[in-house]
């Protein structure tokens, strides 16, 4: 999975970016601020890049926080410089962090110029970013086979897949999905909704904690589940369906995904897409058995005859005979010819 976040960068980076083709800096470091690529520090080069490398790279990154460095080699090429560029995707940074770094390095690239950037590393400790880590590395992945775009991105998203121990009884966790916790109140919800109690439930996550919450917990009539959905903010949501089907009664478990367009910010799209999957496994292990799952941008689109449509699609029984197309109008009469004694 490989999804382009939309985070670009602001103007102060745009005119570093400008001045470090022209060979002003050695050093850029970029971080991801308020939804935009941003500037960290910059260093003007000292000496040659080997002996610049560990003094200029080393106090730039933070044990927990990710960020890009763009560091430039002294290799000539046709456009100018060449450049070196440093993912650094820590270990203990969050789920969340790495995906939104891996998401945007494709644009940040775009941003600089991919024709400058002749190099890339992808480093998880601070031993791999010193320069015996880089040569290492060059060691490693010598003459590397050409990839797309497209590769590099997914590439790029497998190397912060979150390790585990693999056998025949475990399976490997990767960023397909990020399994958010339950609160307590969320489980009891869902356990009295189950029992009768309830026959609709609004979920959201609090992206501080990385937490699913209960937020409303009611009976709600048909008519007036649209407006449950809020139209700033994404929510899941759990509705009891109770109706009727050619002369059948069904009580039919629907969740609904709500996201109302781009008004939400980048990481809420983001961890109520990949909270998704998770969250309804933890919901069928509550005993919900989901019969359909839906996505919508607003709550108007909940009507009873939208739901009766998706849970019970109309079928063709019989498929209308072919119709031969009739001929131009204005070509005549048919001609009508007599056998002839040949024949």
């Amino acid at each position: 999975m490989s999804h382009q976040t939309g985070i670009r960068a602001n103007e102060q980076l745009a005119k570093v970016f400008g001045k470090a083709k022209n060979g002003k800096f050695r050093v850029i470091k970029v971080s991801i601020e308020n939804e935009q690529l941003s500037c960290g520090a910059t260093a003007e080069t000292k000496k040659d890049w080997e002996r610049d490398y560990d003094k200029l790279i080393g106090p730039l990154l933070e044990k927990d926080v990710p960020c890009y460095i763009l560091y430039r080699l002294d290799a000539k090429i046709p456009l100018g410089y060449s450049w070196l560029l440093i993912s650094w995707t820590p270990d203990t940074a969050s789920i969340r962090q790495k995906m939104v770094y891996a998401s945007t390095k494709a644009t940040l690239k775009t941003e600089f110029g991919s024709a400058y950037i002749t190099e890339e590393l992808h480093a998880t400790t601070l031993d791999e970013c010193t320069l015996e880590g880089y040569r290492r590395h060059k060691q490693d992945f010598a003459a590397p086979a050409p990839l797309t775009s497209r590769e590099e991105e997914l590439k790029e998203l497998r190397k912060t897949e979150v390790h585990t121990e693999i056998n025949t009884n475990t399976r490997h966790q990767t960023l397909g999905g990020i399994n958010c916790p339950l609160s307590e109140a969320t489980v009891a919800a869902v356990q009295e909704m189950v029992r009768g109690k309830h026959d609709y439930l609004q979920f959201r996550i609090d992206l501080e904690e990385e937490q699913i919450h209960v937020s409303r917990a009611a009976k709600v009539e048909l008519a007036d589940l649209p407006k449950q959905v809020p139209e700033d903010h994404a929510r899941y949501h759990l509705f009891l369906f109770r109706h009727t089907h050619e002369g059948d009664y069904f009580e039919s478990y629907v969740f609904v995904y709500s996201m109302p367009g781009y008004s939400c910010s980048v990481r809420e799209r983001m961890m109520y897409s990949s909270c998704k999957a998770p969250f309804l496994d933890e919901l069928a292990a509550l005993g919900v058995e989901v019969v359909k799952k839906l996505e919508i941008d607003s709550g108007s689109e909940l009507t009873e005859a939208f739901l009766q449509d998706e849970l019970h699609p109309k079928k063709i029984l019989h498929r209308p005979a072919f119709a031969k197309p009739k001929g131009p109008p204005n070509r005549g009469a048919k001609r009508l010819t007599r056998p002839t004694a040949e024949d």
